[in-house]
Protein backbone atom coordinates (compact mmCIF):
# COMPACT_ATOMS: atom_id res chain seq x y z
CA UNK A 1 0.00 0.00 0.00
CA UNK A 2 1.34 3.43 -0.92
CA UNK A 3 2.16 5.84 1.87
CA UNK A 4 -0.50 8.32 0.66
CA UNK A 5 -3.19 5.60 0.60
CA UNK A 6 -2.13 4.38 4.02
CA UNK A 7 -2.22 7.93 5.41
CA UNK A 8 -5.69 8.44 3.92
CA UNK A 9 -6.88 5.15 5.45
CA UNK A 10 -5.50 6.16 8.87
CA UNK A 11 -7.14 9.57 8.64
CA UNK A 12 -10.49 8.03 7.73
CA UNK A 13 -10.25 5.52 10.59
CA UNK A 14 -9.36 8.25 13.10
CA UNK A 15 -12.25 10.40 11.87
CA UNK A 16 -14.69 7.47 12.15
CA UNK A 17 -13.37 6.77 15.66
CA UNK A 18 -13.84 10.39 16.76
CA UNK A 19 -17.36 10.55 15.29
CA UNK A 20 -18.27 7.27 17.00
CA UNK A 21 -17.00 8.56 20.36
CA UNK A 22 -18.99 11.78 19.98
CA UNK A 23 -22.20 9.94 19.08
CA UNK A 24 -21.73 7.47 21.94
CA UNK A 25 -21.06 10.16 24.53
CA UNK A 26 -24.07 12.15 23.33
CA UNK A 27 -26.25 9.04 23.59
CA UNK A 28 -25.27 8.42 27.25
CA UNK A 29 -25.33 12.05 28.38
CA UNK A 30 -28.09 11.49 30.95
CA UNK A 31 -26.32 8.51 32.53
CA UNK A 32 -23.01 10.39 32.47
CA UNK A 33 -24.35 12.95 34.96
CA UNK A 34 -24.48 10.12 37.51
CA UNK A 35 -20.66 9.99 37.50
CA UNK A 36 -20.55 13.10 39.68
CA UNK A 37 -21.70 11.08 42.68
CA UNK A 38 -18.33 9.27 42.60
CA UNK A 39 -16.50 12.41 43.73
CA UNK A 40 -13.35 13.64 42.07
CA UNK A 41 -12.81 10.56 39.86
CA UNK A 42 -16.40 10.90 38.68
CA UNK A 43 -15.90 14.61 37.95
CA UNK A 44 -12.72 13.73 36.02
CA UNK A 45 -14.59 11.14 33.92
CA UNK A 46 -17.58 13.40 33.37
CA UNK A 47 -15.33 16.25 32.20
CA UNK A 48 -13.46 13.87 29.90
CA UNK A 49 -16.74 12.66 28.40
CA UNK A 50 -18.19 16.17 28.13
CA UNK A 51 -15.11 17.44 26.33
CA UNK A 52 -14.78 14.30 24.26
CA UNK A 53 -17.69 15.28 22.05
CA UNK A 54 -17.12 17.33 18.95
CA UNK A 55 -19.70 20.01 18.15
CA UNK A 56 -22.26 18.33 20.44
CA UNK A 57 -22.91 20.17 23.70
CA UNK A 58 -22.47 18.27 26.95
CA UNK A 59 -23.19 19.44 30.53
CA UNK A 60 -19.60 19.54 31.86
CA UNK A 61 -19.44 23.14 33.08
CA UNK A 62 -22.80 22.91 34.84
CA UNK A 63 -21.63 19.86 36.79
CA UNK A 64 -18.39 21.63 37.77
CA UNK A 65 -20.44 24.61 38.93
CA UNK A 66 -22.68 22.36 41.05
CA UNK A 67 -19.86 20.18 42.37
CA UNK A 68 -17.89 23.26 43.38
CA UNK A 69 -20.60 23.82 45.98
CA UNK A 70 -20.35 20.24 47.28
CA UNK A 71 -16.63 19.44 47.17
CA UNK A 72 -13.43 21.45 47.44
CA UNK A 73 -13.72 23.82 44.43
CA UNK A 74 -9.99 23.77 43.69
CA UNK A 75 -9.88 19.97 43.60
CA UNK A 76 -13.04 19.92 41.48
CA UNK A 77 -11.32 22.26 39.03
CA UNK A 78 -8.17 20.11 38.93
CA UNK A 79 -10.18 16.94 38.28
CA UNK A 80 -12.35 18.63 35.65
CA UNK A 81 -9.37 20.35 34.03
CA UNK A 82 -7.41 17.11 33.68
CA UNK A 83 -10.43 15.21 32.38
CA UNK A 84 -11.39 18.06 30.06
CA UNK A 85 -7.91 18.29 28.54
CA UNK A 86 -7.83 14.56 27.87
CA UNK A 87 -11.31 14.73 26.39
CA UNK A 88 -10.21 17.45 24.00
CA UNK A 89 -7.86 14.95 22.39
CA UNK A 90 -10.80 13.93 20.19
CA UNK A 91 -10.67 17.33 18.48
CA UNK A 92 -6.91 17.07 18.10
CA UNK A 93 -7.25 13.58 16.61
CA UNK A 94 -10.02 14.76 14.29
CA UNK A 95 -7.70 17.46 13.00
CA UNK A 96 -4.88 15.00 12.60
CA UNK A 97 -7.12 12.51 10.88
CA UNK A 98 -9.60 14.47 8.82
CA UNK A 99 -9.40 18.24 8.82
CA UNK A 100 -10.85 18.31 5.30
CA UNK A 101 -14.35 17.98 6.75
CA UNK A 102 -14.41 21.46 8.28
CA UNK A 103 -12.13 23.51 6.05
CA UNK A 104 -15.04 25.61 4.85
CA UNK A 105 -16.00 26.92 8.29
CA UNK A 106 -14.91 30.56 8.57
CA UNK A 107 -13.96 30.56 12.26
CA UNK A 108 -11.85 27.43 11.70
CA UNK A 109 -10.00 29.23 8.92
CA UNK A 110 -9.34 32.16 11.26
CA UNK A 111 -8.08 29.92 14.06
CA UNK A 112 -5.81 27.92 11.77
CA UNK A 113 -4.54 31.17 10.21
CA UNK A 114 -3.71 32.54 13.69
CA UNK A 115 -1.85 29.36 14.58
CA UNK A 116 0.00 29.18 11.26
CA UNK A 117 1.09 32.81 11.18
CA UNK A 118 1.92 32.93 14.89
CA UNK A 119 3.48 29.49 15.42
CA UNK A 120 5.29 30.72 18.53
CA UNK A 121 1.96 31.72 20.00
CA UNK A 122 0.03 28.57 19.05
CA UNK A 123 0.18 27.26 22.62
CA UNK A 124 -1.09 30.59 23.95
CA UNK A 125 -3.93 30.59 21.39
CA UNK A 126 -4.87 27.06 22.51
CA UNK A 127 -4.68 28.16 26.17
CA UNK A 128 -6.81 31.25 25.55
CA UNK A 129 -9.48 29.40 23.57
CA UNK A 130 -9.57 26.64 26.22
CA UNK A 131 -9.93 29.24 28.99
CA UNK A 132 -12.70 31.30 27.41
CA UNK A 133 -16.08 29.53 27.50
CA UNK A 134 -16.89 29.26 23.82
CA UNK A 135 -18.22 26.71 21.38
CA UNK A 136 -15.18 27.01 19.11
CA UNK A 137 -12.56 25.16 21.12
CA UNK A 138 -13.18 21.96 19.17
CA UNK A 139 -12.07 23.91 16.10
CA UNK A 140 -8.87 24.95 17.91
CA UNK A 141 -8.16 21.31 18.72
CA UNK A 142 -8.83 20.31 15.13
CA UNK A 143 -6.56 23.11 13.90
CA UNK A 144 -3.80 22.06 16.32
CA UNK A 145 -4.05 18.47 15.11
CA UNK A 146 -4.06 19.41 11.45
CA UNK A 147 -1.04 21.68 11.95
CA UNK A 148 0.73 18.87 13.84
CA UNK A 149 1.27 21.04 16.93
CA UNK A 150 3.15 18.71 19.28
CA UNK A 151 0.70 16.68 21.35
CA UNK A 152 2.43 17.57 24.63
CA UNK A 153 2.20 21.29 23.82
CA UNK A 154 -1.48 20.94 22.98
CA UNK A 155 -2.25 18.99 26.15
CA UNK A 156 -0.39 21.37 28.49
CA UNK A 157 -1.92 24.51 26.94
CA UNK A 158 -5.36 22.92 26.91
CA UNK A 159 -5.03 21.65 30.49
CA UNK A 160 -3.97 25.06 31.80
CA UNK A 161 -6.80 26.86 30.01
CA UNK A 162 -9.50 24.36 30.93
CA UNK A 163 -8.32 24.10 34.54
CA UNK A 164 -8.33 27.87 35.07
CA UNK A 165 -11.80 28.07 33.52
CA UNK A 166 -12.98 25.29 35.81
CA UNK A 167 -11.50 27.09 38.83
CA UNK A 168 -13.75 30.04 38.04
CA UNK A 169 -16.85 27.88 37.59
CA UNK A 170 -16.19 25.71 40.66
CA UNK A 171 -15.63 28.73 42.91
CA UNK A 172 -18.67 30.47 41.39
CA UNK A 173 -20.69 27.37 42.28
CA UNK A 174 -19.27 27.30 45.79
CA UNK A 175 -20.01 30.99 46.29
CA UNK A 176 -23.52 30.86 44.91
CA UNK A 177 -24.40 27.87 47.09
CA UNK A 178 -23.73 29.93 50.20
CA UNK A 179 -25.89 32.75 48.83
CA UNK A 180 -28.83 30.43 48.22
CA UNK A 181 -28.73 28.49 51.49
Amino acid sequence: MKKSNRDLAIRILVLIFVIAISVYIFSIRDQAKELAKYGYPGIFLLAMLANGTIFIPAPGILVVFAMGAVFNPFLVALAAGAGGALGELTGYLAGFGGQVVIEKIEIYNRIIHWMQTHKRWAAFIIFLLAFIPNPFFDLAGIAAGSLKIPLFTFLIACWLGVTLKMVLFAYAGAGSFHLLF
